[in-house]
């Protein structure tokens, strides 16, 4: 009976999930960087620049990132989730008013804190919190959030920005970001406790070898070590892949507006991967996804390099959407699987911070290779050939955790 109602028992807290997940759109560089060439031209800077200010706002975002994402552990989701709601309502403002260059990496640093970072880190952590014997489905449907943003907003923007600005865009995001902390506030009123809903679980689950890691402990496991590179590869390429998505058009001489309108392709593959992934992991666990679910992005950047049409762009989505569901629900099921729950937050904010740090480093390093002359096509085919060795590492990880659980 359980089973066939967990998603409407449940429905408030899944449905926060997915929220929480879709409001980081503003801060994704999916997003940000549609504005590219606007703030390019408007500040005089050129592709390198662009990408060390990107890059300075996201460092820095991590770096607080590392200090404050152990609250998760300490404080209810409700306060927690409105403050920063508060502080992205108020850099997604400053980016439509913004004036000076100075200004810029302090707004970069706001939206990429708020949304790639705290956002998508509260999400998984209550995720993990509240959920343990559902956890891949819950993972899932809190991914489902971001991928919806994904489809709706570029195409959303893109007509936006013709009619209003680039300004005005951003206007209208502050806007949105203020609308959507009411639901959010209403759906975190009331958190899920895991015993008293009698779900079969425990409130505190542990990880390997039937304990809960400390960040301590974690930073001196080699499965840690071994895993990070791997699980840093996919937001890594992505972001650089998303951040470059204009430059990327205007050499392969493709319609800015036709190309962002291939991206519910990789919404839907991402969905699918949501729903395979989320039932992979319920069913056997995570480290049976380990070593095989960065392949496709591997397929989609060879692809991606490769293609001299539309539809080799809408194949490219494909891979890269089927990729990304896959990764959401390893990303956000690793921690808690191989850690425990009971520090989760402290732990995971190791992880949420050095991705935002890697993030940093993806369009900053493309940046500067485009300005010295290294293709696009080029950089993605040597991605793919590092994500296939990401996935050799992974492997080695699965086989040596056998027999810790």
């Amino acid at each position: 009976m359980i089973k066939n109602n967990f998603y409407v028992d449940n429905a408030q807290w899944l449905f926060a999930g997915a929220l929480l997940t879709f409001s980081t759109a503003f801060g994704q560089t999916f997003f940000i960087s549609l504005f590219a060439s606007e703030l390019r031209n408007y500040f005089n800077i050129s592709h390198s620049m662009w990408g060390a200010i990107y890059a300075a706002g996201t460092l820095s975002a991590a770096t607080v990132m590392l200090i404050v994402g152990g609250l998760a552990d300490n404080y209810r989701a409700r306060p927690l989730t409105l403050t920063i709601m508060g502080l992205f309502m108020l850099s997604s403002f400053m980016m439509a008013t913004v004036s000076s260059i100075w200004l810029l990496p302090v707004i970069i640093f706001g939206l990429r804190f708020c949304g790639q970072g705290m956002l998508s880190h509260l999400a998984m952590v209550f995720a993990g919190r509240w959920f343990s014997k559902n956890r891949g489905r819950t993972i899932g449907i809190a991914s489902l959030g971001l991928s919806i943003s994904e489809a709706v907003m570029p195409y959303l923007f893109v007509f936006l920005t013709g009619i209003l600005g680039w300004r005005g865009s951003w206007g209208v995001a502050t806007v949105l970001i203020a609308f959507l902390a009411i639901p959010m506030s209403v759906l975190l009123s009331k958190e899920r406790n895991p015993k008293s809903l009698g779900d079969g679980t425990k409130q505190k689950v542990t990880g390997m070898k039937g304990r809960h890691w400390k960040r301590v402990e974690v930073l001196k496991n080699w499965v840690f070590w071994l895993a990070l590179p791997a699980l840093l590869v996919q937001p890594i390429f992505s972001t650089t892949f998303f951040f470059q998505q204009v430059y990327f058009t205007e050499i392969k001489n493709w319609p800015l507006e036709l190309y962002v309108a291939l991206i519910p392709i990789y919404t839907i593959t991402s969905l699918g991967g949501l729903l395979i992934g989320s039932l992979i992991i319920d069913r056997y666990r995570t480290p049976i996804l380990l070593p095989i679910y960065l392949l496709p992005m591997a397929v989609g950047l060879i692809i991606g390099a490769n293609a001299d049409t539309l539809i080799g762009a809408g194949v490219c989505f494909m891979f890269l959407g089927l990729m990304q569901g896959l990764g959401a629900t390893v990303s956000g099921a690793f921690w808690p699987e191989f850690y425990g729950t009971k520090h989760l937050g402290s732990v995971r904010s190791v992880a949420m911070s050095l991705m935002v740090f890697a993030t940093a480093l993806g369009p900053l390093g493309s940046g500067i290779l485009i300005d010295q002359g290294f293709g696009l096509e080029l950089q993605y085919t040597i991605m793919a050939g590092i994500t296939l060795a990401a996935c050799g590492a992974m492997l080695f990880v699965t086989i040596g955790t056998k027999k810790m659980f």
